[in-house]
């Protein structure tokens, strides 16, 4: 009596014998081509790239390939092994002795790849090289690979490594350095259906299109993955395979109804949304899935409304293609930002929450609520539309709105006015600069000394001199100053040996009585006036009208930004040296 053959599944059965079975990875055959073909056979190669793309696969070509003698037994090395002779038979049904392969998942440490290193010594028994072939060589211990270095980089004429990893970070430098690396990339949807649909069809499987679609999408470019699932939903279907069978294969929601929620998410119809999600959930959709696909949605929209070629998606039907690109132009990019990050919050709620479904509902009902919010601009707009205008015409009253108040310059000090043993004098004056040597003709009014200060980064003496001086009269080199009651006794002192320092010429400051106010007290004055202002603006009254608890916090004209900026661009100052120093 015959056996009944045993069954295979599709991962295995069709696992790429040669490297024209190998889709979606040209660049890397076309490269082992010509370096075959050249007879530049590296000495060592790494294969990286996510689970299911081919790297394993691939080293057992490679392998073959550099063992392969062809059916006449007299081939040489080649891309295109036989699969008929000694060798590659052996190799594909894994019995080969000169092809050991080893995972370092469960063999890390530095006794098993002494192992390796004392055999490599030993000439291949039967084939022409003897391979190494690693996977997951990410896991092997620091010791491990420390013991490997030297033999990795003069390994002996036989021999031939082969390393596959999905972690090529965790690799060390050391060991890529030694390596020829390949980088298989993911497959792309288009490659991966045509594929699919060559698998199906040599099974003799009836299966959409739009199964095989969804297929695609969950495997994420991996075809090991999406083989498996074919075979799952070959199996599942039973006879033909539909999109709906696969979608409760996979837990997933129907993408057409995952874009009927996000429209009564957006419309703020919370009880509609709570419905839909609920018959999704009761058709065998995972609430976990269902907000993983709005945010997929949600992504998928974005990226649409940026690049409009996204929507070209073949995984996508043409209805949902046409439906994506409506809400790409309807919707703000505020408003999908928004959504993108409530529900990146809201997978962490429904992954922690001890039910995943009233945490789902939850998060949609949050989502309804804020989706009728106004972005800053509408809220803007609403807020002039209902402002009326005051009286004298324009937009309040004729007065601007308070970003572009001046103050006075520098400190905030008025230049003074005042004499001095030599008369009627000013800031500035042929007598302030005759009185002056070449270095303090450059400090011609108080505000310079207070900006010297200011540049030397003195932040102690600097709030001093702005909080605890009345300017009394202003010369260069000559300051009449009346220090008020809670100033330090020092102030005056100190300020005459930090100017002298800084400039090289001797300062006569004196106490004087009288004086203005302090440059603190001006520059309050002016906040004061300057709050006044704003609150007295119609769009600032109309937003405490409308949010009752809101408050001004803080106020910034143009000029301060502007200081500001031009401040944190001075560069550092070297408190010994100053540019106007004639020494």
């Amino acid at each position: 009596m015959s056996e009944t053959p045993q069954y295979q599944v599709l991962a295995r059965k069709y696992r790429p014998e040669t490297f024209a079975d190998l889709v979606g990875q040209a660049a890397m055959v076309r490269t082992l081509r010509n370096a075959f073909a050249a007879d530049r056979i590296a000495q060592a190669f790494i294969m990286t790239g996510i689970r299911g793309t081919g790297k394993t696969t691939t080293a057992r070509i490679i392998a073959k390939g550099m063992n392969c003698i062809g059916p006449d037994g007299q081939g040489g090395p080649t891309t295109d092994p036989c699969g008929q002779c000694e060798h590659c038979v052996a190799i594909m049904e894994g019995r080969h002795v000169d092809v050991m392969e080893m995972d370092a998942a469960s063999r890390t440490g530095v006794g098993d790849i002494r192992e390796i290193i004392d055999s490599v010594h030993y000439r291949a028994a039967s084939a022409r090289y003897k391979i190494y072939i690693i996977d997951e060589v990410h896991m092997l211990s620091k010791n491990a690979f420390n013991a490997l270095l030297k033999t990795l980089e003069e390994p002996p004429a036989h021999v031939k490594f082969i390393f596959a990893t999905t972690e090529i970070r965790q690799v060390p430098v050391t060991i890529l350095s030694r390596c020829q690396r390949f980088d298989l990339r993911r497959i792309e949807p288009e490659t991966q259906i045509a594929l699919l649909r060559k698998i199906s069809d040599s099974e003799g499987a009836e299966i959409t299109d739009e199964a095989l679609a969804l297929i695609t999408r969950a495997a994420e470019g991996s075809a090991r993955d999406a083989q498996s699932l074919l075979d799952q939903a070959i199996s599942h279907g039973a006879g033909e395979t539909t999109a709906d069978q696969v979608r409760a294969m996979l837990g997933l929601a129907d993408r057409g109804r995952v874009l009927d929620l996000i429209d009564m998410i957006l419309k703020g119809e919370a009880a509609a949304a709570l419905t839909e999600l609920s018959e999704q959930y009761a058709d065998g959709a995972d609430p976990m899935a269902v907000l993983r696909d709005l945010a997929e949605v949600c992504h998928w929209i974005s990226v649409i409304k940026i690049t409009p070629e996204a929507a070209e998606d073949p995984t996508v039907s043409p209805d949902e293609r046409v439906r994506g690109q409506q809400m790409a132009n309807d919707l703000p990019m505020r408003v999908l930002s928004r959504m993108w990050q409530m529900l990146l919050k809201s997978l962490e709620e429904v992954a922690n929450a001890p039910n995943a479904m009233m945490a789902a509902e939850m998060a949609v009902i949050r989502l309804t609520h804020v989706a009728d919010l106004p972005t800053p601009e509408e809220l803007v707009r609403k807020l002039q539309d209902a402002t009326p205008p005051p009286p004298g015409g324009g937009p309040g009253g004729g007065r601007s709105a308070p970003t572009g108040h001046q103050q006075p310059t520098g400190s905030g000090l008025p230049a003074p006015t005042h004499t001095g043993p030599r008369g009627p004098s000013a800031p500035g004056s042929q007598t302030a600069v005759a009185v002056a040597s070449d270095a303090l003709q450059h400090y011609a009014r108080f505000e310079d000394v207070v900006a010297l200060i200011r540049r030397h980064r003195d932040v102690k003496l600097l709030v001093e001199v702005e909080t605890g001086l009345r300017l009394v009269s202003y010369q260069p080199g000559r300051i009449e100053v009346n220090p008020t009651d809670d100033a330090a006794p020092d102030l005056v002192g100190r300020l005459g040996a930090r100017l002298q320092a800084w400039t090289g010429n001797r300062w006569a400051i004196s106490v004087a009585a009288g004086g203005g106010p302090t440059i603190a007290e001006t520059r309050d004055a002016a906040e004061n006036a300057l709050r006044v202002e704003a609150e007295n603006h119609p769009l600032v009254q109309a937003v405490i009208a409308a949010f009752p608890k809101a408050k001004i916090t803080e106020i910034r004209t143009e000029a301060e930004k502007a200081q500001d900026a031009a401040e944190d661009a001075l560069p550092e100052v070297d408190e010994e040296w100053d540019p106007f120093d004639d020494d």
